[in-house]
């Protein structure tokens, strides 16, 4: 099954996704989704014959622990209820410490890159078969833009994934943007990494604009694409044609007419970059795989069939037998995946081996990242505590690491802010006190009371 061309829905931008022609697919955030409703918009899609595809980015695949059976449970019940072809997640971790070391437990707020050492590729691949034995539909997986690399890697991005593909059958979700990221930060080349994974393995592409500050590139999701981005796109056409490819875009909305623009652009870099079908390159991949059907899935795309095969969409022939993570192995990436977030999120000594002025940078980008999440979860902490917002937010995070969610972390600002006597104005004062009351109960406060906090609330503001 071909997906086609689509974009990443997000609330925002709910009615331009509609109006958009040409639109095969959408992607939603699958952690943004309720699990029993879905929003009248993705209804409405559904109902016009688009697909709809959860895209996760809070399982944490790379981390050390195995995978929260909740969140798994959690992203099944979304590709159920969106009658999926697949769903995606990152090759990433995003949370360290807890048992493993004996330690508090961190929350990145963001997506951190594993080492493509042996090691951490053991600990994925055994998550990833973990997470596959509880999807009922296909797994594909997202290479992620970096700030930063590990000291004493191993491997290419291009023999990770490859060697990801051949020991688990998982599809791959390859974001060209992202390519293009680690090429200007890491020195990487995308030529390369698309010449060394298996291209026939790709679920889909993901494309998505950024921007360049002081050499080093930001993924924001909240740029108009780059000629760079579709030339990488072009490269990854020139050696395959992808089932799928989706334009991102995550803020900063621009009208509906420059999103379409956007989507003509790619449309155009995908004919261009075709080569004509008597002259298509064969890989040494494609080759082997012509005459071996027990390797990871001939010419796999997305087909109607794939969520049939013992239950999880990936054939039997699709996956190396599983082998156990050998002893010791989880223990020491969970060392070395804490040492590395206590670094970024709490000021402790940098491991060694990491790059200091670009740990400087990953931390400065994860505080940015949780300030903007937190405004957009509890718009009304911007609102109460204006111009002052972020730098108050910023000196939070300096020295209190996040925990848990994005609302917990609103909730534990909100009291930081009023523990140290802020907001200065007792008007702002009074108002972010009864915002955090109304939410920091155990549960819910009822009608009558938000009624009457209502309207004690616009007696204070006036």
């Amino acid at each position: 099954m071909e997906l086609g061309i689509g974009i990443g829905w997000r609330p925002e931008i709910a009615d331009e996704v509609e109006a958009l022609a040409g639109i095969d697919w959408v992607e939603a955030v699958a952690e943004n989704l309720c699990a029993g409703h879905l929003p009248d918009s993705l209804v409405r899609l559904r109902e016009r014959g688009v697909r709809v595809v959860p895209h996760g980015v809070a399982l944490g695949l790379g981390g050390a622990d195995r995978p929260d059976p909740v969140r798994l449970a959690s992203l099944a019940a979304r590709a159920e209820l969106l009658g999926a072809p697949l769903v995606t997640e990152h090759i990433a971790f995003v949370r360290a410490g807890g048992p493993l070391t004996a330690s508090p437990r961190l929350e990145a707020g963001h997506l951190l890159p594993v080492p493509r050492t042996w090691d951490a590729l053991d600990v994925l691949c055994e998550n990833v078969r973990i997470a596959q034995d509880s999807l009922p539909v296909a797994l594909a997986l997202e290479n992620i833009a970096a700030l930063i690399t590990w000291p004493g890697e191993e491997l290419t991005e291009g023999q990770f994934l490859a060697e990801l593909v051949e020991r688990t059958g998982v599809r791959l979700l390859i974001d060209v943007a992202n390519l293009h990221t680690n090429h200007v930060n890491l020195g990487q080349d995308p030529a390369k990494a698309l010449d060394e994974l298996p291209v026939e393995a790709i679920a889909y592409v993901h494309v998505a604009g950024g921007v360049e500050r002081n050499g080093v590139w930001h993924d924001t999701h909240a740029h108009p694409v780059t000629a760079p981005v579709l030339q990488v796109l072009a490269e990854l056409r020139s050696r395959v044609d992808p089932p799928g490819v989706l334009l991102e875009r995550d803020d900063a909305f621009p009208p509906a007419a420059e999103l379409a623009a956007e989507l003509d652009a790619i449309r155009a870099t995908l004919r261009r970059a075709a080569p004509p079908a008597e002259t298509r390159p064969t890989t040494t991949r494609d080759a082997a795989r012509d005459g071996d059907c027990a390797g990871v899935g001939v010419g796999v795309g997305i087909s109607e069939s794939d969520g049939d095969d013992a239950g999880n969409g990936v054939g039997d022939g699709g996956r190396a037998p599983a082998a156990p993570v050998p002893a010791g192995t989880r223990d020491r990436t969970a060392v070395a995946q804490t040492a590395l977030l206590s670094a970024l999120v709490a000021g402790t000594p940098a491991p060694e081996g990491f790059d200091h002025r670009r740990l400087r940078v990953q931390s400065r980008a994860l505080a940015a990242k949780r300030a903007d999440v937190v405004a957009k979860v509890a718009p009304e902490l911007p609102e109460i505590l204006g111009d002052g917002y972020r730098a108050a937010f910023l000196a939070y995070a300096g020295g209190r690491p996040m925990s848990g969610g994005y609302r917990r972390d609103a909730l534990d600002f909100a009291e930081h802010v009023l523990i140290a006597g802020g907001p200065a104005d007792p008007v702002a004062r009074r108002r972010l006190t009864y915002w955090w009351q109304d939410r920091s109960g155990a549960r819910p406060p009822r009608r009558t009371t938000r009624l009457v906090r209502a309207a004690r609330a616009a007696l204070v503001g006036k």
